[in-house]
């Protein structure tokens, strides 16, 4: 599908929780669940969009 959602990236993710004093471990291990959703929820929203009313 044309602009589709990949991924996010994770390094600047991890960068984001480091600046945000989270722990970074815990970030890596819960961020691949978060970007599953994240992804397909992107993409059937742009999906709905594509297809219109």
């Amino acid at each position: 599908m044309p602009g589709a959602i990949l991924g996010l990236d994770m390094t600047a993710a991890l960068a984001c929780a480091e600046a945000l004093g989270l722990p970074t471990l815990v970030c890596a291990d819960l961020l691949p669940a978060v970007e599953a959703g994240m992804v397909r929820g992107l993409n059937a929203h742009l999906k709905a969009e594509q297809d219109g009313p």
